[in-house]
């Protein structure tokens, strides 16, 4: 794999880790009042989703091994355009539902280099 494809799956996994870190021990009634972590949350998904977009340019083969690739990027696309409509019960359920199996697929592709330290 290519410098460029790991540095974007590294940046991926920063924001997943980050994300699964701000929510833990918190509950969606916090998520919902808390603007701050809202935003910081949305942020690290635009982040997420962006990465998955030029990786898809830069290392196709890489990135058609990342599960729900098109729904993710449409996901980032959806909290960037649509700033105002967020629903924040759909946030919180792909943090629950999908963001793990996210974490796994992008520790998998990165290898010894994706590892919990």
């Amino acid at each position: 794999m290519n410098t460029r494809a790991s540095k974007l799956l590294f940046e991926m996994l920063e924001s997943g880790r980050s994300i699964r870190e701000w929510c833990v021990g918190r509950t969606f009634a916090e998520y919902e009042k808390d603007r701050q972590f809202r935003r910081a949350v949305e942020r690290e998904f635009e982040i997420i989703g962006e990465a998955l977009n030029r990786l898809s340019r830069v290392a196709p083969k890489v990135a058609a091994r990342i599960g729900e690739l098109s729904s993710i990027v449409g996901f980032r696309n959806r909290i960037i355009h649509g700033y105002d409509a967020i629903d924040d019960a759909m946030v919180w359920g792909v943090i629950e539902s999908h963001l793990p199996r996210l974490l796994e697929e992008v520790e998998r592709e990165l290898g010894p280099e994706g590892s919990e330290t």
